[in-house]
């Protein structure tokens, strides 16, 4: 008969789907019963906390093996690509700087490219991080750690996701509460002055696509 989950901050589609047993999130995004949501949120990574998601019931696979014997079965993770784009306040990026993230029991080291991009493949149900960046190898070395919350972006259709795109591309609109206060007019602005767009303070189809773009999603 199938259920619906209500969506809660910080959840994605791929951590949903493995809640309820399927390796696949396509399996519960392509049932007919959530064209409307799929219609709605065309990247099933960025879901708004509140949306209704129907889960199908699990197909059930038989397999033959042999009796008196213990049976393995792998199942496979859901993985998706975490892309951070280290830059100063002028959108200039570090490159060639050593960094460290931590994914749940994950380590990943490297440095950072050219473009100051730094693109890991993790699990697609992670929720948070930790990213630390080395600007100088000393001794003593000078380091930046930051707090990662995978997962945790709205639609930009929605305030909140608006506020989160700014901040994360440097314009402080202030904590993402989704109200459309002064702080996060004038991030608008100055976002939309730094990419030759007209300058209202509203973040209407062209400042949102603009987003989406720089942002990445």
């Amino acid at each position: 008969m199938g259920l619906y989950h209500i969506v809660e901050q910080g959840e994605c589609l791929a951590g949903i789907a493995r809640q309820y047993g399927f390796t696949d999130y396509r399996k519960v995004y392509d049932h007919p019963q959530n064209a409307q949501l799929k219609q709605d949120r065309p990247n099933p990574n960025i879901l708004l906390p509140g949306d209704q998601i129907f889960i199908p019931d699990k197909d059930l696979k038989q397999h033959s093996g042999s009796t008196e014997k213990r049976h393995s079965f792998k199942l496979d993770a859901e993985k998706t690509q975490l892309r951070l784009v280290i830059a100063d306040t002028d959108g200039n990026p570090y490159g060639g700087n050593r960094y460290e993230l931590k994914v749940g029991a994950e380590v990943f080291k490297g440095t950072t490219g050219s473009d100051g991009l730094i693109e890991q493949t993790i699990s697609a149900d992670a929720e948070a991080g930790e990213l630390t960046v080395w600007w100088t190898e000393g001794p003593p070395p000078i380091t930046c750690t930051w707090t990662l919350d995978i997962g945790h972006l709205d639609p930009v259709e929605e305030v909140s996701g608006v506020q989160a795109r700014l901040n994360n591309l440097g314009f402080n609109s202030g904590g993402v509460d989704g109200i459309l206060g002064p702080k996060t007019n004038s991030a608008i602005q100055a976002f939309q002055d730094a990419n030759g767009l007209v300058v209202d303070g509203i973040a209407g189809p062209q400042t949102q696509a603009k987003l989406i773009q720089l942002h990445g999603c």
